[in-house]
């Protein structure tokens, strides 16, 4: 057995490493989960609830007017929407009308906006009613003409001659023409990357893309999981691909309820858990972080989470270790990207974890390492280079970008830009991007190799590594931190520390201290950000 291939060993016999992917499109789960458990919650939102019965009529009621309003098949429809029950109507009953759902996140400000609406040429948007200055202030620029406006309280706006959620609804007859779906060519999902290399680049994802990934997560995952006795904590934002796929798409897969909050505020996440009691956490590690740091978070009966799905960020070892001795549950650090939607490796629930690591991959997915000069070279286990991967999950390429697309995929491999290697047992680790390395004095310097190093000091909550210039070593290595509350630390201190545990190339020459570091809106640390900062000094 092949060094990539020998995590298919780590298989047991009641979880299959190669699967059927069913000719199906993505709006049939919901269908079928309806059939099968039509009075279980589908959606909690501060206590609200929705069953599938419910949520399926109004998604419905949304294809309706969709349809009404002459949209058609191929379409692209806006959602820019925080966590809450519309979201999710919204997606299903675009979906269901063979349109294509054209996620914003809500942070993006009106250039952005304008950027994404033009190049998916949207003519219809769900926004929130907080948003739609921002939305209005563009219009004139782009092909927009239905503004929806989701209120989730009474605001006493006019928004004519826009639309209200349930003014749109109205607009619907009752009836969802039939339309014609072919899972492998059509596209269900444009995910806009983050535009850190450039221009924002919409991935397109097809039916079968997402239908395959939410069967591989349920396939990797599912003796750790009751079908229609689950509740999922989702407060990982839904415009976000793992948010869309580990909780909104797999809760209806599986018929669990999601229990749905619009943002990650500390009290109000401990008393829903409280309240609710979950069974699972998809999240990403500066969540974790911010839990394992309340001094009364047992109190909150945390433990009734059994399972955390860590993802989007690196998950430095030393909080891993913490946070499961307070709570007791078991984080599963895992891998993924916009292109793959998204998740392609996890820590095994059914094989011993290698913390540090990303895990083996999920069911019908290839993966190898190349050297980066080419990518064309396979690299035997240890050596760093570029992860491919292959899989049903890998997306059809980017939207209007043929050159993108064939930079990104390339003989059926999709080329990640991250820099990893695999151990002997195929286990993958993700050492960083390639454009986040750092190169001081001709060497290759890695930040999440630090940034495990800043974690494990007793001090420091929040670490982040950057390359900043040296007209010498052309890179120094600085360091931004957010400590502890109530501990103490000076930047003498945290360099002789980094002395003791790095060799010396990699120690940074600079400590710069934070109250808070920048983040997205799905809480991964903005290293970009924080490069600009010293670009504009």
């Amino acid at each position: 057995m092949t060094i990539e291939k020998a995590w298919l060993a780590h298989y047991p016999e009641s979880i299959a490493s190669t699967i059927a992917i069913p000719d199906k499109h993505l709006g049939q789960f919901l269908q079928e989960t309806t059939v099968k458990y039509p009075s279980n919650n589908a959606l909690s939102f501060f206590g609200n609830k929705i069953t599938y019965q419910q949520l399926l009529g109004i998604s419905h009621a949304f294809t309706s007017a969709l349809q009404n309003n002459q949209v058609q098949k191929g379409d692209r429809v806006a959602i820019m929407l925080p966590n809450c029950p519309q979201y999710v109507m919204a997606y299903y009953g675009i979906l269901s009308a063979g349109a294509i759902v054209t996620q914003l996140n809500p942070m993006l400000v009106e250039r952005e906006i304008e950027y994404i609406l033009n190049d998916s040429g949207a003519e219809t948007i769900v926004v929130f009613d907080a948003l739609y200055p921002r939305v209005k202030s563009v219009q004139a620029n782009t092909s927009l003409k239905n503004i929806i406006v989701v209120s989730l309280q009474p605001s006493g706006q006019d928004f004519t001659p826009d639309y209200s959620f349930e003014g749109f609804l109205a607009r619907g007859n009752g009836k969802v023409n039939p339309v014609t779906i072919e899972p492998e060519h059509d596209i269900a999902v444009l995910q806009y990357t983050g535009g850190t290399t450039g221009r924002s680049k919409g991935a397109m994802l097809t039916h079968r893309n997402i239908v395959a990934n939410v069967i591989q997560s349920y396939e990797f995952f599912k003796e750790e999981m009751e079908i229609g006795k689950e509740k999922c904590l989702t407060v990982i934002p839904l415009f976000h691909v793992f948010g869309m796929t580990s909780c909104m798409n797999l809760s209806i897969y599986t018929a669990a309820e999601s229990i749905m909050l619009p943002r990650f505020e500390l009290e109000e996440v401990l008393n829903t858990i409280k309240s609710e009691q979950p069974t699972i956490f998809p999240g990403v590690p500066t969540m974790y972080v911010a839990i394992n740091s309340h001094p009364r978070a047992e109190e909150y009966g945390i433990n009734s989470i059994r399972s955390c799905n860590s993802g989007s960020a690196p998950m430095p070892v030393e909080l891993l270790r913490e946070f499961e001795a307070k709570t007791g549950s078991q984080i599963l650090e895992g891998y993924g990207l916009s292109e793959a939607s998204p998740t392609t490796h996890c820590n095994p629930p059914f094989a011993d974890r290698k913390p540090g690591s990303v895990g083996i991959g999920f069911p019908n997915t290839e993966y190898k390492i190349v050297d980066l000069a080419t990518g064309t070279q396979e690299l035997p286990a240890g050596e760093l280079g570029e992860v491919i991967i292959k899989g049903p999950q890998v997306m059809k390429g980017y939207w209007n970008m043929p050159e993108e697309t064939a930079n990104t995929l390339r003989d059926g491999w999709l080329f990640t830009g991250d820099i990893a290697k695999v151990d002997e047992d195929g286990f993958l680790y993700i050492v960083d991007r390639k454009k986040d390395m750092i190169i001081a004095s001709g060497f290759n310097v890695y930040p999440r190799d630090i940034e495990e190093v800043l974690y494990e000091h007793p001090s420091v909550q929040e670490a982040v590594v950057i390359g900043v210039p040296d007209a010498y070593r052309g890179e120094d290595v600085k360091a931004y931190v957010v400590l502890k509350a109530g501990k103490t630390a000076t930047e003498e201190e945290i360099i002789i520390y980094c002395k003791q545990n790095l060799s010396a190339y990699k120690v940074p020459r600079q400590v710069e201290f934070r109250e808070q570091l920048p983040k997205t809106g799905v809480g991964k640390i903005l290293r970009r950000a924080l490069r600009d900062e010293v670009v504009k000094k």
